[in-house]
């Protein structure tokens, strides 16, 4: 009973440093991923910063555009008609000493772009130079969330369906290897070189000008209908031209990379040991073939996830569809550096986490991943 009881004590003790050892390797790893991700973040949203601005040109840009429309305003306006010259041209320079200072161009390049990074890596967006939401507030953050629900409808609808579809259709393909289906999925790849905003532009010719069956662009009717079920069909038919653009330029070569996957792992020893004991393709296919390729459909999935909160910066504009994509191009254009650095770090965040996500997700679906690496 005694050896017995020595035994047990002894396997507790293992258990307990064993699981300690775990939690502390855990812990390491953690805080060694989060640093250097939060480092990366850091560099990134400053180059962004820099980018956005030319390396402080753009405050070139601005101030001569204030001195153009002020000493313009100046010149013209009735009410500075009578003043003397003297006085026209000192009322012009706090005009545009008092607009520099509201554009925070007073302030050194330098100093004012760790002033942003310190702002963005808080999360507090500051408002917009140039840009204001349709509500006129200057909120960067408003700005933004006010333009997401476009863009996750255009973007959800089209990469999801993209996603699934794809990899449906590539494990079909992965069966009939050499099939005439497969061959004319092979043969129609070279398509996707085209961007979609380029089939958006034949899509816009085909179907709204010529045929006339659906709308330019736009997200709704103006005015918008009233009721839910006919503004909800509005919003559908606006959808169709965009969302078909966005699949059609990345439908084929999508389903070749997924195709071409799935045959790496089809061709593996035990898939055909598995043939060889009489499973059944259904089994095969979800036990052999998609269970290891897990990692990777997680890992696809989770990009496309995040990366709806970009939008689809071309498309948008031609459709004019009113989402973060078109309102990143015209903060490009305005040379809105607040709007530009407030959706590059919410981006920032949400690939950084999601990364650090996936690192846990990937021990789930594969027991032969581990954390840091280690066994």
């Amino acid at each position: 009973m005694a050896e017995i009881t020595e035994v047990e004590g002894k396997f507790s003790g293992y258990v307990k440093r064993a699981s300690s050892s775990v939690i502390g390797r855990i812990a390491t790893y953690s805080i060694a991923r989060l640093l250097t991700m939060f480092v990366t973040v850091v560099i990134g949203i400053y180059l962004t910063i820099m980018i956005a601005n030319m390396g402080g040109y753009v405050d070139t840009i601005m101030r001569s555009e204030i001195r153009e429309r002020i000493n313009q305003t100046v010149l013209t306006g009735k009410i500075y008609q009578d003043m003397a010259p003297e006085a026209r041209k000192k009322i012009a320079e706090d005009l545009i000493a008092v607009e520099e200072r509201r554009l925070h161009l007073d302030v050194p390049v330098a100093i004012r772009s760790f002033n942003y990074l310190t702002n963005a890596l808080k999360l507090e967006l500051g408002r917009a130079t140039n840009m204001t939401s349709d509500n006129g507030s200057r909120t960067v953050r408003l700005i933004l969330l006010e333009r997401l629900p476009a863009t996750l409808l255009l973007m959800g609808t089209s990469q999801l369906f993209l996603f699934f579809s794809s990899v449906y259709f590539a494990l079909s393909l992965s069966r009939s290897y050499g099939g005439w289906l497969d061959r004319l999925v092979i043969s129609l790849t070279p398509t996707s070189a085209a961007p979609s905003w380029f089939y958006g532009v034949f899509f816009i010719l085909i179907f709204a000008a010529i045929l006339k069956v659906l709308p330019f662009g736009g997200m709704v009717d103006a005015p918008p209908p009233e009721g839910r079920i006919e503004y909800g069909l509005s919003v559908l038919k606006h959808l169709i031209l965009p969302c078909s653009a966005l699949v059609i330029s990345s439908f084929f070569i999508s389903i070749y990379s997924w195709r071409t996957f799935f045959l790496i792992y089809s061709s593996e020893d035990y898939v055909e040991m598995a043939k060889a004991k009489g499973l059944s393709s259904r089994h095969i296919e979800t036990q052999y073939i998609l269970r290891p390729t897990l990692p990777n459909i997680i890992t696809n999935f989770a990009l496309i996830i995040i990366t709806l909160w970009t939008g689809a910066i071309v498309t948008e504009a031609i459709f004019l569809w009113p989402g973060l994509g078109i309102t990143l191009f015209r903060a490009v254009e305005l040379f809105d550096i607040p709007v530009i650095v407030g959706s590059t770090i919410i981006f920032a965040y949400l690939q950084a986490i999601t990364f650090f996500l996936l690192d846990f997700v990937y021990v789930l679906v594969d027991p032969r991943v581990k954390i840091g690496g280690q066994g």
